[in-house]
């Protein structure tokens, strides 16, 4: 596409309280390779981490991408220009004694992989691993911004398999903010039987309502009390998505 600047606007991270609008190059892309053109890019809590992000900064984040291909390298079979897709920023090998125990956030090569540069800027750069084992076509219908969620529901789905979610299982989340409420939404479509949430947020609770919660309370209150009424008994299944302390104390004594 010819249409296609030399330069872009990016989104760089210095603190949380220091985030400049920076003019960066647009990469050039090699054999295997994507150009993709940013259409979404979620906030994830990381992204707000500034303990953990400091270290890097300055840094452009975003994690939680879908967009449109609008270069495609040499030699790249799976994609082409105009295709819409969400795509990894990190991919395991696939091969090593971690990835095959089914511990794939342990892969070397997972921590070594990404895209250039980041989600929040309008154009990012696939390498070729990415390209071949992170990138999913967005179906027809499926808009970018909930292409956007594929990487959090991800880590959900994820999740929700190690512990083996059944159906007719109670569960108990706490905390309804993104995470939460992807749990709760997964947990309902899984078949799971009655499922109640916590937050302090009242919009939160709205929200938790409206994905599948049957019950919802304040986090403030007596929560391990308001999971036993609400269920008749302690909660199959709880998770925690909440980063208080008084959360996973909630949750043990809530089982």
């Amino acid at each position: 596409m010819s249409d296609i600047p030399t330069t872009q606007r990016a989104a760089v991270y210095y603190r949380n309280r220091d985030v400049r609008i920076e003019e960066r190059p647009v990469p050039a892309i090699g054999p295997g390779e994507l150009l993709v053109r940013i259409e979404a890019s979620g906030i994830c809590g990381s992204d707000v981490l500034e303990w953990y992000r400091m270290k890097k900064a300055p840094i452009v984040l975003g994690h939680e991408v879908a967009g449109e291909v609008v270069r495609a390298g040499e030699g790249v079979t799976r994609c082409r220009v105009g295709d819409r897709i969400a795509f990894n920023h990190h991919v395991p090998c696939n091969t090593c004694r971690y990835c095959l125990a089914g511990n794939h956030t342990a892969c070397e090569t997972l921590h070594t992989t990404n895209f250039d540069p980041g989600g929040f800027c309008e154009y990012v750069r696939l390498p070729a691993l990415q390209v071949d084992r992170g990138v999913y076509p967005l179906p027809e219908g499926v808009t970018y911004e909930e292409g956007s969620f594929v990487e959090p529901l991800a880590c959900v789905v994820r999740g929700q398999r190690s512990v083996g979610l059944r159906p007719g299982q109670t569960v108990a989340v706490l905390g309804a903010g993104i995470s939460g409420v992807l749990h709760i939404a997964l947990a309902a479509a899984s078949g799971a039987g009655k499922i109640v949430a916590t937050d302090v947020a009242p919009h939160r609770m709205e929200f938790a309502r409206r994905f599948g919660a049957a019950e919802v309370c304040d986090a403030r209150d007596d929560v391990p009390a308001f999971v036993r009424a609400s269920l008749g008994r302690p909660a199959d299944l709880v998770v925690v998505c909440a980063g208080a302390p008084a959360a996973f104390e909630q949750a043990l004594a809530s089982v």
